[in-house]
């Protein structure tokens, strides 16, 4: 009876931190959405710069001073050796996540970040060396179909926003890859990982931000109507941004591998209904299919990985066993690529 009821509540606890994930996570990018569209503040440095503020204070407020997360410590020296290198991936991944919603729909933007697991593997295999085993390639071919379908078929098809969003799954992947090999030795988290991150991000972002969209900000305060309340909702999606950070945590604490990858694409794909239903930008039905081929492609994707990481050491992979510590490096993680 009481193992009944323990599983009943694991079950429950998963369903709420995907839930509230989703929420979080759908909540910011149609906030984003509607402050380049609605509000007219098309500004995606500034909007980002607001988003790493506000969630370096919330892991501030959570670490320091409510103490709800243990702080990691890192040494000065790799700080800047370390972290800062990542945080400038990191400032690029967000900008060009932001830059692709001002000129895209959310639908479009979400469908060509599920390109990021190519993209990974594409560079681990030229850059690292690494191998693959043969299933990994072939489960890529749908998500690779799926995206081609989809760029194709799109109504709403922006060259630059394009290129950004394309760009923002390279820099995911670096993010990762670099992860890999720079935070060796250390188990950040979620809120530590902002933390440490998120001030070195705002410090790279500030100055181009001011000098870029400085001018283009001040003149959209003195013109626009309900300066106030479109302050609040900007300000609001960045403390939205950090409590998706902290729903990221949870997340991955609440749930298996298996259950995180299936609800990570079914969370594009309610992105892409919700974004819909409130923007009611054109889809055809051939882009639609677009969109669900790559979204059952990362699916797949996500149970090969799974599958191969569950073999016995020594089992026979294809073209080969790697042999060295670099081809050793583990797949992607991508339960950290929703941050901030």
């Amino acid at each position: 009876m009481m193992e009944e009821k323990l599983w009943q509540w694991s079950v429950f606890r998963s369903l709420l931190a995907i839930i509230q994930w989703w929420g979080f996570n759908v909540t910011v990018i149609i906030m984003n959405k509607w402050i380049f569209q609605k509000l007219d503040f098309k500004f995606p440095l500034s909007v980002s710069c607001v988003h790493f503020i506000c969630s370096a204070i919330g892991a501030y407020l959570m670490i320091k001073v409510l103490k709800l997360k243990p702080l990691i410590a890192v040494d000065p020296e790799d700080r800047w050796r370390r972290i800062f290198p990542m945080s400038f991936v990191f400032c690029i991944n967000i900008v060009l996540g932001n830059v692709s919603l001002r000129y895209i729909p959310v639908s479009f933007m979400q469908t060509i970040k599920s390109f990021t697991p190519a993209t990974t593997v594409v560079l681990q295999w030229l850059v690292w060396r690494k191998y693959f085993d043969l299933r990994i390639w072939f489960s890529l071919v749908p998500i690779v179909g799926g995206i081609l379908l989809t760029s194709v078929t799109e109504l709403s098809f922006n060259m630059f926003g394009f290129c950004a969003a394309l760009f923002g799954c390279l820099a995911t992947s670096t993010k990762t890859i670099l992860a890999e090999s720079l935070l060796h030795g250390y188990k950040f988290d979620s809120i530590n990982t902002v933390y440490y991150m998120a001030p070195f991000a705002t410090m790279i972002l500030a100055i181009p931000a001011m000098l870029l969209e400085g001018n283009g900000v001040l003149e959209w305060l003195h013109t626009h109507q309900s300066v106030c309340s479109s302050l609040i909702i900007i300000f609001s999606s960045g403390v939205m941004a950090f409590c998706l950070n902290f729903s990221i945590f949870y997340v991955i604490h609440s749930t298996t591998a298996v259950t995180f990858n299936v609800a990570g694409n079914l969370k594009v794909a309610v992105a892409v209904l919700v974004s819909w239903l409130i923007f009611r930008n054109p889809i055809s039905g051939l882009n639609a299919v677009g969109c669900a081929i790559t979204l059952v492609g990362c699916t797949f994707y996500g149970y090969v990985r799974h599958m191969l990481s569950q073999q016995p050491p020594g089992t026979p992979q294809t073209p080969r066993t790697p042999r060295n510590l670099i081809e050793l490096l583990p797949l992607v993680n991508d339960k950290i690529d929703d941050k901030v």
